[in-house]
């Protein structure tokens, strides 16, 4: 018998990133419950709060009482949203109230003053990020790989361009990816385009299953599908990580902020 889905929104007067990161941080700890997830953001006055409170009532009307993660600032928006029949939670209450007393001042009621800018270098930093991921990605370009924090290795549909554009949106840090094709083999080290950088490379794996079954959606049926094909590129490219010291992690098993994690530590990134 199949569980349907309990609704999770991520609603939030700005962009929603902040409201659905914490949110889906906090909702992987029970892997035992399956979400449809909702992000809903520019929720910035009480009209599109209200608007938003009745999507929630028809979900909870069809299903289980919806779960919903928020981070609006406006107090007045907040009460209308809080009139939906769900469980809230309100992602910033808590943690501003204990600022205030350890700061010993009061927090703006500026709406959308949490997600203002604020340090315009930073906000640039990684709209350059997200520019660089995009001409870098797949390897498009070689131009400028001296510059990249990080270069990911790895066979085609194994999470490179999701992990790449995570890395760049929310930390700022230059993402090339790079992908190992039957062209890169056999070889006794990195393809020639990126051996001049294996201290920044880092490869991804996963299984050959799981990997058959994402190329599967792409091509059916074709021998790049296949189970074979998947398992022997895996194989070359895992043996390819290991020979030439390279460090790799499973995607089939970690999110994309998990394996962003790995990555900076692994690489001693600091943002």
């Amino acid at each position: 018998m199949t569980t349907t889905p309990r609704a999770a929104y991520f609603v939030s007067d700005s962009t929603g990133i902040t409201a659905e990161t914490l949110g889906r941080a906090l909702l992987v700890n029970f892997p035992g419950v399956s979400f449809r997830h909702h992000t809903v953001p520019f929720v910035d006055s009480a009209e599109g709060a209200a608007a938003v409170a009745r999507e929630i009532d028809r979900a909870a009307d069809a299903g289980k009482e919806p779960i919903v993660f928020h981070t609006v600032r406006s107090p007045a928006v907040a009460q209308v949203l809080g009139e939906a029949r769900a469980t809230h939670i309100d992602l910033l209450n808590g943690h501003l109230t204990e600022l205030e007393a350890a700061l010993g001042t009061t927090a703006s009621e500026q709406l959308g003053s949490f997600h203002t800018v604020g340090d315009t270098e930073q906000y640039f930093a990684r709209m350059r990020a997200v520019e660089y991921a995009i001409e870098h990605d797949d390897g498009q370009s070689i131009r400028a790989l001296d510059q990249a924090d990080v270069l990911i290795v790895a066979p085609s549909r194994c999470g490179k361009t999701p992990t790449t554009m995570y890395l760049a949106l929310q930390y700022g840090l230059l993402v090339a990816n790079y992908p190992l094709t039957d062209d890169d083999f056999p070889t006794d080290g990195l393809p020639r385009a990126i051996a001049p950088y294996a201290a920044r490379c880092f490869g991804l794996t996963t299984t050959p299953l799981r990997l058959s079954q994402v190329r599967h959606e792409r091509r059916p049926d074709s021998t790049y599908a296949s189970l074979a094909q998947c398992t022997l590129e895996l194989r070359r490219a895992e043996d390819l990580y290991r020979r030439t010291h390279i460090p790799f992690v499973n995607s089939s098993t970690k999110s994309v902020e998990e394996m962003s994690a790995v990555i900076m530590q692994s690489l001693k990134l600091r943002t």
